[in-house]
């Protein structure tokens, strides 16, 4: 309902903005107790102070908030409430927001899954494509928006999980969406005999070279989104005998280079202003090296056996290890981690996490 446009009457805009007899018109000041600040008036902008008049105020509408639903945990961060979904499900709009931007647009971030490592020394996996809106974050790898708007309606929601880690070439990772967002699965990390490392949302680490194996990490951003939802996974060693293998990528890293024989560490993801502040709300994601809680962090690359592990990325990334690489953590989509045993010794590579979808909105 809205004020009418013609004929417009106090006994209209008390209907749609409310007030007890007997009515006065300067009750109806934008920002005072009947009438929200980002209501809308196509005649407009109601007054806050001075003049006003009835005409000011036709088709007018009180703003109001999103109401929604969906997500295995809801949040609260004081005006803002945010749906989790560790799984597939649906976000429903029950009501639209009516007003300014605050008022009728969510933002996002959609994490998908974590690419698995490979094994014989395996390259690590990459971590899944992290894409978000810049109201929640403001570095490299934010989109440049300032959230979707969302009609009363039924949202499908995606989230990606982990690939497989090897034996063999590690598998990429799933791909996690949200509205009109999709971000790919992270890549699969190279192993030493079945192939170099895959391209993903960020790239799966390289493998060391070894008879003739391209040494290359996978390519980030594939396929491209703008701006990028991830970087490219390291390169394994060239030395000889060198083993390690690289890193995988992460939105805003790349994997780090084998060295010898260590396998090179995997990138960092991002820190996220995402989670609830109320009493006892889960915590999703993982610290890291700065305030926030991050997802996406790329895999450790696998070595030699003697050779110190190489460190999964904040957000995730599982390190390598003997004789199995370690996984990635789930619900960050971290890149798993390679192993460093070769040979039929080989435990595998470790699997890649699941990804997230988290929306926020305000609701109050």
């Amino acid at each position: 309902m809205a004020v009418p446009t013609t004929n417009t009457k106090l006994t209209g805009i008390q209907t749609e903005f409310g007030g007890s007899n007997p009515i006065s018109i300067s009750e109806y000041y934008s920002g005072g107790p009947l009438v929200p600040s980002a209501s809308p008036a196509p005649n407009g902008p109601i007054p806050s102070s001075g003049a006003i008049t009835v005409g000011d105020f036709r088709g007018a509408t009180k703003a109001s908030f999103i109401s929604a639903s969906g997500g295995n945990a809801t949040l609260t961060d004081g005006d803002y409430k945010i749906h989790v979904f560790t799984g597939p499900g649906t976000f429903t709009v029950n009501a639209a927001g009516v007003g300014g931007a605050d008022n009728t647009n969510v933002d996002y971030l959609v994490q998908a899954g974590g690419g698995g490592a490979g094994s014989q020394y395996g390259g690590a996996g990459g971590a899944g494509g992290t894409r978000a809106s810049d109201q929640l974050y403001s570095g490299p790898g934010a989109a440049v928006n300032t959230g979707i708007t969302v009609p009363a309606t039924g949202y499908p929601i995606t989230v990606g999980g982990g690939g497989p880690g090897g034996p063999g070439t590690g598998a990429q990772g799933s791909t996690s969406s949200a509205f009109p967002i999709s971000s790919a699965g992270g890549g699969g990390g190279g192993n030493r005999n079945a192939g170099g490392a895959n391209a993903g949302g960020s790239g799966g680490g390289g493998v060391m070279n070894h008879g003739g194996q391209n040494p290359a990490g996978g390519s980030g951003n594939t396929p491209p989104t703008s701006p990028p939802q991830g970087n490219n996974g390291g390169t394994g060693s060239n030395s000889t005998p060198g083993l390690g293998s690289g890193g995988g990528g992460s939105l805003v890293g790349t994997g780090g280079n084998g060295n010898g024989s260590k396998g090179g560490n995997g990138a960092d993801g991002a820190p996220w202003a995402i989670m609830g502040s109320s009493p006892g709300a889960p915590s999703y994601g993982t610290p890291g090296p700065s305030p926030g809680r991050y997802f996406g962090g790329g895999g450790g690359g696998g070595g030699e056996i003697y050779a110190s592990n190489a460190t999964g990325g904040a957000g995730g990334g599982g390190a390598s290890g003997a004789p199995a690489g370690n996984p990635g953590t789930g619900n960050t989509g971290g890149g798993g981690g390679g192993d460093k045993v070769g040979g039929s010794g080989a435990g595998g590579g470790g699997n890649g996490g699941s990804g997230i979808v988290m929306i926020r909105y305000k609701f109050q």
